[in-house]
């Protein structure tokens, strides 16, 4: 199994550096929310560092840094325009309140570098994918990994777009949105997501030795469905929307399909 270590040293010293600068600017500012702006762009780091320092076949390096640089650069945007003006996070409240005076110093690890470790696991598959000057060529693996980063970005990209017009129209002030692709699925943004980054584990499959990389959809996946996406997200709504519950029951948590009954 060939496999980079100094690129993955690097990487990680790379991804704990960066978010250390994050949270010295949000230790200034007191705003650890800043750390989800800087999210996406800490893959688009890991990505260009690989791209830089591997010698694996050009064309499919091309392809695996410019996808992860498309992805992390339009949801640092998009959260970053929709946390503009509005303050910390409540979630990063809570801590804040949680821990006084000492949370400046516990969110270098609870928040910071906690992220930037799971951003390095996550980033496996893409860093992995730009290693292997075989094939020398794109395969059939490439074009499959491709389409389903594409049905993915689609789904994060126009997702978020369909909610944030949704949020921004006062009339819908403490409604459950369940238009458009919110109708076939209570997360598609989070959907769109995970299927992005199983497109770019299917790409790496398409070098040698490659299936250990599988850690990194996998991971992905456990932390939307089971700790910081579609769980957490779906226990606070519950708590303050009751018309949330009928939501549930009628649109599938994750994977898209049809509504059952009829949506209002």
């Amino acid at each position: 199994m060939h496999i980079e270590w100094s690129l993955l040293l690097w990487n990680f010293v790379a991804v704990m550096g960066f978010m250390t600068a994050v949270w010295a600017l949000s230790v200034v500012i007191r705003n650890a929310g800043i750390a989800d702006t800087f999210w996406g762009l800490g893959f688009v780091l890991v990505a260009w560092i690989t791209f830089l320092g591997a010698e694996g076949y050009a064309g499919r390096r091309v392809l695996i840094t410019l996808l992860v640089t498309a992805w992390g650069l339009r949801l640092a945007l998009h959260i970053g325009l929709r946390s503009r003006g509005k303050g910390e996070d409540r979630r990063y409240q809570a801590w804040r309140r949680q821990y006084g005076e000492r949370f400046w110093w516990v969110s270098l690890f609870t928040v910071f570098l906690l992220q930037g470790a799971l951003l390095w696991i996550i980033s496996l598959a893409a860093q992995a994918g730009q290693w292997s000057p075989h094939p020398d060529r794109l395969m059939w693996l490439d074009g499959a990994g491709f389409l389903l980063w594409l049905v993915g970005f689609f789904f994060e990209a126009v997702a978020d777009h369909q909610l944030a017009a949704f949020k921004a129209n006062p009339a819908n002030r403490g409604r459950v949105m369940s238009r458009g692709l919110w109708r076939y699925t209570r997360h598609p943004n989070y959907f769109g997501e995970c299927l992005m980054w199983w497109g770019i584990y299917f790409i790496t499959l398409a070098t040698p030795s490659s299936l250990w990389a599988i850690i990194s959809p996998l991971t992905i996946t456990f932390l939307l469905l089971r700790v910081s996406g579609v769980t957490l997200l779906e226990r606070t709504i519950v708590e303050t929307r009751p018309e949330y519950r009928e939501y549930q029951e009628r649109t599938s948590a994750f994977i898209p399909w049809f509504p059952k009954g009829r949506n209002p």
